[in-house]
């Protein structure tokens, strides 16, 4: 399969994000919006790792790397948002879902169109940048490979 690697690390986005938010509900630390940006982290990591995949198997091309990354990422964040509506209908539905809206994105009441919309658009951003950031870096690094 072409796309698996991509695939594989988009699961694994999804994986790190769903223990991460998890592990801060448990804690309780949800609605602390500051530690969430920690989140872009595990999306780069899963992005880098297919880039360095993809230069270690010989596939150097920067526009299909760019590519390549991007759609990782989009693979990890939208599976990362369907586990999120899930998690928010299993904790409560819309009274949880106002626990966790109190951003400067969503100002008063909100619902979970408006939250998955606007996480959505982030997660597209952030994949995007990201896979750019990643690929400015990779297009400069010669690989020795053994492939």
């Amino acid at each position: 399969m072409k796309n698996s690697i991509e695939i594989k690390n988009g699961l694994l986005i999804f994986l790190g994000i769903g223990l991460f938010f998890l592990t801060m509900d448990m804690v309780g630390l949800a609605d602390k919006n500051y530690l969430r940006i920690l989140n872009a982290f595990i999306v780069l990591y899963g992005i880098n790792r297919t880039i360095q995949y993809n230069f270690h198997h010989g596939k150097s091309d920067y526009l299909e790397n760019l590519i390549s990354g991007f759609k990782t990422g989009i693979i990890g964040v939208f599976l990362g948002i369907v586990g999120l509506i899930i998690f928010v209908y299993l904790k409560g539905g819309e009274s949880y879902l106002s626990k966790l809206s109190d951003t400067f994105f969503f100002v008063g009441k909100t619902n979970i169109i408006k939250y998955v919309s606007v996480l959505l658009f982030e997660g597209i951003a952030s994949s995007l940048i990201g896979s750019f950031a990643l690929m400015q870096y990779w297009k400069d690094v010669v690989v020795n490979s053994k492939y």
